[in-house]
């Protein structure tokens, strides 16, 4: 089942087409790993998916539900979670008060921090005191990523997580996104530009270039040398 069905969507930004009849699919229980050069359009997918841009054509599906006209936190309460480039933690609440964030589309009695997101980043348990801003970035992204999993997510969508993180702490990143997808109860759309990240990963790559995919298909069955064409400037 898709957890996500992205069908012919448009955006622009004024006169500037920047997604053209766009289709994507993302289905549960997978990594769907979207690649592609700054500016093709990927972050403005993400956008368009959780509601901070409005497609002018299209339609953007959770399940089977139409959610095309859906406010953000409409979506967010339906189960779409969204870890956005630059992380945008609170910096000057602590690492618990962060993660209690995650609490807003949640009913009182599931109000609780769920132990698997400290099973997955255990530094973040020893600093629930800290202040977000006080944390490195490495750890500001596992706290983003933490939070999106304390809204019990059924699409985690990540935009380029491994943006400016030391070597230690994306493969941190990388088994959490593994764990994630093996346990079977969401699907996930991973933005990367580093292919080498992200083939471990994925189920399914798509290649996005001036708003289009271009290659599209299983992990294993793609070529290396054809993904790298397109994501050489």
């Amino acid at each position: 089942m898709n957890a996500l069905t992205v069908k012919g969507v448009d955006v622009s930004y004024g006169a500037a087409r920047v997604l053209k009849k766009f289709s994507l699919s993302v289905e549960t229980g997978k990594v769907t790993c979207l690649l592609g050069r700054n500016g093709v359009g990927k972050s403005t997918l993400l956008r368009t998916i959780v509601g901070q841009l409005r497609q002018t054509h299209g339609t953007v599906s959770l399940g089977e539900r139409d959610i095309s006209e859906l406010k953000p936190f409409e979506r967010a309460r339906l189960g779409v979670a969204y870890v956005p480039q630059g992380r945008e933690i609170f910096p000057l609440l602590t690492v618990k008060e962060n993660l209690e964030t995650g609490y807003a589309k949640l009913p009182p009695m599931q109000r609780k921090l769920p132990a698997e997101i400290f099973e997955l980043f255990p530094v973040l348990s020893a600093m629930l005191g800290r202040r977000g801003g006080d944390l490195s970035g490495g750890q500001q992204q596992q706290l983003a990523i933490a939070r999106a999993l304390v809204t019990r997510p059924r699409l985690l969508l990540l935009d380029e997580p491994t943006e400016g993180i030391q070597p230690s702490i994306i493969k941190d990143i990388g088994r959490a996104i593994s764990f994630l997808r093996h346990r079977g109860d969401m699907g996930i759309l991973l933005v990367e530009q580093y292919y080498d990240f992200a083939r471990v990963l994925a189920d399914r790559i798509c290649v996005i270039d001036r708003g289009e995919i271009v290659v599209s298909g299983s992990a294993s069955d793609l070529g290396e040398a054809e993904i790298k064409r397109h994501l050489t400037v």
